[in-house]
């Protein structure tokens, strides 16, 4: 008898776990924008652009095309800024794209109004918060301040900056904002994108298209206690999430919009 409940408990042990690790969510594809290649939400804002790099800002139920040409766009405290094809880089302001100096391949707002990215050759940098808030163009002062290792995906919140190198190899850096830092830390898995939200927490994607989000993550413990998986109906690229939406962008360049 006392095997057999052992069992039992055993099964049971088994179920809760794997329970544990799969988050379910309720995902609605978002019929009135095609192609999309890249998506960011922060501060109830969200930014795309497409597989021929136009730039696009939700209002409601529509996809406003913004003006110019970018490859990746992104909003959170520091603003909405952008990269194109050149890897050059921009700043909307006033409902223009002014061209800040550097050049990146990836970039992101999320953090404590600074601004992060990763330039061509996977070097990171960091934009101090007065240079990142005070930037309205040309002349405006931008001393990009160059970080530590080597990463391809970079990405801030409130409890820190999670990366992933070519590797997929994921770490976690703490920086302030005027870009002092100690160094990354290593977190386990592989992820071949990585975001973090605007209330810090952080979704990724891993080289096969399967979506995780880090549990555990708080002030005082910001690397998390682990990965869990949430299934999706296909293979994903992209992901981001914001105020309970979790924006992923499949393979195939279809959009959904899930909640919890």
């Amino acid at each position: 008898i006392y095997r057999d409940i052992m069992r039992v408990t055993a099964a049971v042990l088994l179920v809760l776990c794997l329970l544990a690790v799969s988050h379910a969510w309720d995902c609605q594809k978002v019929v009135n924008i095609k192609n999309l290649m890249q998506i960011d939400a922060g501060l109830g804002q969200v930014v795309a652009t497409d597989t021929s790099q136009v730039p696009y800002y939700l209002v409601g139920d529509t996809w406003i095309r913004l003006p110019g040409s970018l490859k990746h766009i992104t909003v959170g405290p520091a603003g909405i800024w952008g990269v194109n094809k050149a890897d050059s880089i921009y700043k909307y302001v006033a409902g223009n794209w002014v061209q800040a100096a550097g050049l990146l391949k990836q970039l992101d707002a999320g953090g404590e109004q600074f601004i992060v990215g990763a330039n061509m050759a996977d070097t990171p940098f960091c934009l101090t918060r007065s240079a990142t808030v005070g930037y309205k163009g040309p002349g405006s002062p931008i001393p990009w301040t160059g970080l530590p290792g080597a990463v391809k995906y970079y990405s801030c919140g409130p409890f820190g900056c999670w990366a992933v190198n070519k590797n997929d190899d994921i770490f976690l850096m703490s920086l302030n904002q005027e870009c002092q830092n100690k160094g990354w830390s290593h977190i386990d898995g592989k992820l071949f994108m990585i975001e973090v939200a605007t209330d810090g927490s952080v979704f990724g994607v891993n080289s096969a298209g399967s979506v995780f989000t880090r549990d555990g993550i708080t002030a005082s413990k910001p690397e998390g206690t682990g990965w869990s998986n949430i299934p999706m109906s296909m293979r994903m690229s992209h992901v981001t999430y914001d105020l309970g939406r979790l924006w992923v962008v499949s393979k195939s360049a279809v959009t959904m919009v899930c909640t919890p």
